[in-house]
């Protein structure tokens, strides 16, 4: 037996000595001394748009996830734990411990998905605590510097572009295989399906890291559509008469991250790594696939469940119903006395998980950070009893489809105040302990309870929306980045053609990007229709990808919009002081123009003009230090 097998074990048996005692695992394993057990790696995976119910744990009876259920079974599990309604907004809140719109994040797209760059990430916090950090798969909080993981406190990071496989700012034609993805913003070509290159990356970083704490952020894309996945995954679930054949493929894709989990957790003991790493699962929102829901016989993403399985939840992701934003989340670490499975009632959220690592693993706290999470040592320790009465907001930002403009948040939009026993929908009031599924809305009933918690909203509104008005912009700085490139889905405007599905279709829209120039200097800036790894004129056509229907759901076809010719005859290009229109040859590949900035924020905002004289903005846009200097 290793020294570090002796040591686990000794800790694991006096961990459960001092428990029957009735001391707390977290003292127990105090007693022992720092000496005896160093502190924890942390492994925090979230998969994207796996609902709360897309595992057979929580009562699904379609899909077999033997992995999570594993995990479940061995781990402290927060069954009334809550995130935010989708990506980035929740991915936000996961990082900083605050609530997502104080930090500059309330939508996933059109500028407003950038974490502010003076917010303290977790990376930052393990980092200035000597672990090594690295994040494998969606950051979706910004493309460019200052915002991408390796400037907020990862040492290594293998992500993709944008917030999904094939949006605007990924590389262009990726398809969940054999794609191009940035190595600390360096394109790479990888080899393999995406979820099986995140757990691949997150293996060898172990193995590297394996004499001294680490910490791996592990965001998977999947289960987020396009459904795509190996066939061999999606078979069990097709040609059943009660699983859509998009279902299938939704549920093929979270078997594959199953899967892995379990082919993680194998090497971890391998390498006398599973006793002592914290192991963390939570799902980031609602499910997209998971189910079929109705209300008045309609079609409704605010419904209830008509088919597949929600766990008996009103709506799916997108929603602030409790479909929405209930979330999976389990804790495991043997070497930290979290030994006695069990399910934890009290309401947690998802900013309550970095105060509660920064206890666990004796992190110093970042100076100057206010909290809105708390950490959920007390709940671990089994100290509920002693758990205050606390009040959680939610609210969803998201306007696909709508103009966006400015992309400000919208007060009283799709929000939910949350304590233990009552749900504030907008307007509707619901009894959680007697109506978890928000069937019958009680406001009229209890309506001292509905202003006192109107109240709270007013008050946390009040207090988030101190820097809405301010702008998170790319900072132009050649030192940090040589090329900054700027796409459509980051604009603030009308139309935000946000994937490549758009931009070949020629999707009519425009707005405005907002710089922050480091330092006064003379840029190149380049505009295009399609990005420099394709290396076409902006007038050519671009034929859709074939999909392969042993890797690729069939369904994927209808989101591939036709190719579009634009004729485009003249580009114009406005920044601060600067604005010039310019001929557009038939073969051009870009426009460029050379501008002098001064040093400070500007706004950006392309114009491509076609023969029939209409316009739409420039989809790419790239820029350099002038070749001059």
């Amino acid at each position: 037996m290793t020294r570090s097998s002796s040591v686990t074990l000794l800790g694991t048996l006096f961990a459960n000595v001092m428990c029957l005692l009735g001391l707390s695992p977290l003292v127990a394993q105090e007693a022992l001394g720092k000496d005896v057990d160093s502190r924890p790696n942390v492994i925090l995976i979230m998969t994207d748009d796996q609902g709360y119910g897309d595992m057979s744990c929580h009562g699904n009876p379609y899909i077999k996830t033997p992995n999570l259920d594993r995990l479940h079974d061995e781990a402290i599990r927060f069954s009334d734990f809550h995130v935010d309604p989708t990506c980035s907004p929740t991915r936000a809140a996961l990082m900083t411990g605050r609530y997502s719109s104080r930090t500059g994040v309330w939508l996933t797209y059109a500028g407003r998905h950038h974490l502010r760059r003076d917010e303290t990430t977790m990376a930052d916090v393990f980092s200035s605590n000597g672990y090594r950090t690295a994040i494998f798969g969606k950051w979706h909080l910004g493309d460019n510097y200052p915002f991408r993981p390796h400037d907020r406190g990862f040492d290594e990071s293998l992500i993709h572009g944008g917030g999904v496989i094939g949006e605007a700012p990924d590389t262009w034609g990726n398809d969940y295989y054999d794609d191009t993805y940035l190595r600390n913003g360096e394109p790479e070509r990888v080899t393999g399906y995406c979820t099986d290159v995140w757990f691949d990356e997150a293996i060898r970083f172990a193995e590297r890291n394996r004499g001294r704490p680490f910490f791996i952020y592990l965001p998977t894309n999947a289960p987020h559509g396009p459904f795509h996945a190996p066939i061999e995954y999606v078979q069990p679930y097709l040609g059943r008469q009660e699983i859509p054949e998009s279902r299938a493929w939704f549920y093929g894709m979270i078997a594959c991250i199953d899967q892995n989990i379990g082919r993680l957790r194998t090497r971890l003991e391998a390498l006398d790594l599973a006793e002592n790493t914290l192991l963390v699962f939570l799902t980031d929102n609602g499910t997209s696939g998971g189910t079929t829901l109705k209300i008045d016989g309609k079609y409704h993403s605010h419904g209830y469940e008509a088919g597949g399985y929600n766990a008996g939840m009103r709506g799916q992701k997108g929603c602030a119903y409790e479909g929405g934003h209930r979330a999976a989340c389990f804790l495991h670490w043997p070497n930290g006395g979290l030994i006695s499975p069990h399910d934890v009632g009290e309401m947690t959220a998802h900013i309550d998980l970095l105060p509660t690592l920064i206890g666990l693993c004796r992190l110093k706290a970042p100076a100057g950070v206010d909290f809105d999470g708390r950490s959920l040592a007390p709940l671990l320790q089994g100290q509920g009893q002693t758990w205050p009465e606390r009040t959680l907001f939610v609210h969803h930002q998201g306007r696909f489809g709508q103009p966006v403009h400015e992309g400000l948040p919208i007060k009283y939009k799709d929000f939910a105040v949350m304590t233990d026993r009552w749900r504030l929908v907008g307007k509707e009031l619901y009894d959680h302990s007697a109506d978890p599924g928000q069937r019958t809305n009680v406001a009229n009933q209890h309506t001292q309870v509905v202003t006192k918690l109107t109240q709270a909203y007013e008050d946390w509104w009040t207090d988030i929306s101190e820097r809405f008005e301010e702008y998170c912009p790319s900072v132009v700085d050649p030192e940090q980045q040589e090329t900054t490139l700027l796409t459509c889905q980051s604009w603030h405007g009308d139309a935000i053609p946000y994937n490549q599905h758009h931009v070949r279709h020629g999707m009519q829209g425009n707005g405005y990007w907002v710089i922050d120039v480091a330092q006064s200097d003379e840029f190149l800036i380049e505009l295009r229709r399609w990005p420099r790894e394709l290396d076409v004129p902006m007038n050519a056509l671009v034929p859709p990808e074939t999909p392969d229907p042993k890797r690729h759901h069939a369904g994927y076809r209808l989101l591939q919009l036709p190719s579009r010719e634009l004729t485009v005859v003249r580009a114009r290009l406005q920044v601060g002081d600067f604005d010039q229109s310019v001929t557009v040859e038939q073969d051009a590949r870009a426009r460029r123009f050379t501008v002098p900035l001064p040093k400070g924020q500007h706004r950006l905002q392309t114009w491509f003009t076609n023969e029939q004289g209409d316009s739409r903005g420039a989809y790419y846009v790239y820029i350099e230090r002038s070749r001059k200097n």
